[in-house]
């Protein structure tokens, strides 16, 4: 049993674990679970097998607890690691990493900045507000790590940008958080379809180069209300 790989739940007690299939078995008193964090350390894990990644469900999402695999290999395998970070070739490849990434970063949070700017298509007119919430919603939805929309690469950064404006309308601009919604399938849906309606009628607003009191408008409001934006995005 234990030299088959498995993708595992929590157990209800320490040192157990529940399989596919429901059942409760204690895992080998020689292995030791390894906390995510150390994606190389995982990875060359898994690679030697065999392994338990430990999984639990929590809604719709999944959460890693980690990886079981024999104390011995782990150890060994930590070494290994602890001498290549030691180097300079591995001080300088991580340099190199972070900086390609920050690039990459940069470059994505632009593009999306401007495919909100895109979805609000609002009148000459209120160009500049366009720019503010495009701004607002960007630093919330960008963030490497952040889950959100924005982060999913399996929908055009078009989609992203208008699920991403739709989600901050409904958390910055209606009641939504602080709703009771019933425990019935759809439920939520239907209240998010609803909300989504009226968020579209309040950019509708812009879109058609209307004047809009801003005491009035809950966009306006949630801009005002917000923290204030990092020198940058000035």
């Amino acid at each position: 049993m234990p030299m088959q790989t498995r993708v595992v739940s929590p157990g209800p007690e320490a040192g157990t674990v529940r399989f596919a299939d429901g059942k409760v078995v204690a895992y080998p008193t020689d292995w030791e679970l390894v906390p995510p964090g150390d994606a190389a350390l995982t990875r060359r894990l898994k690679a030697g097998g065999p392994t338990w990644t430990i999984q639990e469900k929590k809604g719709r999402r999944t959460f890693s607890q980690g990886v079981l695999a024999a104390a011995d290999r782990v150890a060994s395998i930590r070494t290994e690691l602890d001498a290549e970070r030691a180097t300079d070739a591995y001080a300088k490849r991580r340099v190199a990493g972070t900086t390609r990434r920050e690039r990459k970063q940069t470059e994505y949070v632009e593009d999306f900045q401007q495919a909100v700017v895109d979805f609000l298509n609002f009148a000459p007119l209120h160009a500049e507000l366009a720019e503010k919430v495009a701004t607002a919603v960007t630093l919330h939805a960008t963030p490497v790590g952040s889950g959100t929309v924005a982060r999913t690469q399996r929908i055009l950064i078009e989609r992203r940008a208008e699920a991403a404006v739709i989600a901050w309308l409904r958390h910055q601009t209606t009641g939504y958080d602080n709703m009771k919604i019933a425990r019935r399938k759809g439920e939520r849906r239907a209240v998010r379809q609803q909300l989504a309606g009226q968020s579209r009628g309040l950019l509708q607003q812009y879109r058609a180069g209307q004047s809009v009191p801003a005491a009035e408008c809950p966009l306006q409001i949630a801009l005002q209300s917000a923290p204030p934006l990092p020198d940058a995005h000035r």
